[in-house]
């Protein structure tokens, strides 16, 4: 009986998204075109840096910087589930001397 209404509390709290990312996160993901390729990012360079623009949605037109894990080249089009987070920059390692 005990293990029922566990099972049951963990699928309704799966269920629930995080505390205020209701209005983050849309009902369905939105396209968006990659213009162009900022660099690799991650641990070990897993993570490629692209430059899109979003084609439907609120924030239609907006461009942004997006981490993309997996293969990606210009032209491609992303699924995103939500437009509002942009990711940061990428830090560029400065040589010695150079300003």
């Amino acid at each position: 009986m005990a293990k029922q209404q566990k099972t049951k509390e963990q699928q309704q709290q799966s269920q629930i998204a995080s505390k205020g990312a209701e209005g983050i996160l849309s009902e369905t993901a939105v396209p968006a075109v990659v213009e162009g390729i900022i660099g690799r990012t991650g641990a070990r360079g897993e993570v490629t840096q692209v430059k899109c623009r979003i084609l439907q949605g609120y924030d239609k037109g907006k461009t942004m910087r997006r981490n993309v894990k997996g293969a990606v080249r210009k032209k491609d089009i992303l699924m995103l589930r939500e437009t509002q987070i942009e990711a940061r920059r990428i830090k560029t390692k400065m040589g010695r001397g150079s300003f």
